[in-house]
């Protein structure tokens, strides 16, 4: 589904940036944005730059993913 919206010019000249640097394409840029915010808000506790790499490290291929190793390990 496709939808028109009006959006500040600066706001999107910042998105057209970030997507440079991020190989995303402008409109995939404040998408993803978008779904960062909301996670943030429905998750007030985690910060974003957590919910922003959980939602990026949800859309890697499962074949490149690396195993969880735990930083540290509690003794018996």
């Amino acid at each position: 589904m496709s939808v028109s919206v009006r959006i500040d010019d600066t706001l999107v000249e910042e998105a057209r940036a970030a997507a440079k640097a991020e190989f995303r394409t402008v409109q995939g840029q404040i998408e993803f944005w978008a779904k960062v915010g909301r996670a943030a808000l429905d998750n007030p506790d985690l910060p974003a730059s957590f919910i922003a790499e959980s939602l990026m490290a949800m859309k890697e291929p499962r074949e490149q993913a690396e195993p969880f190793v735990p930083r540290t390990r509690k003794s018996k």
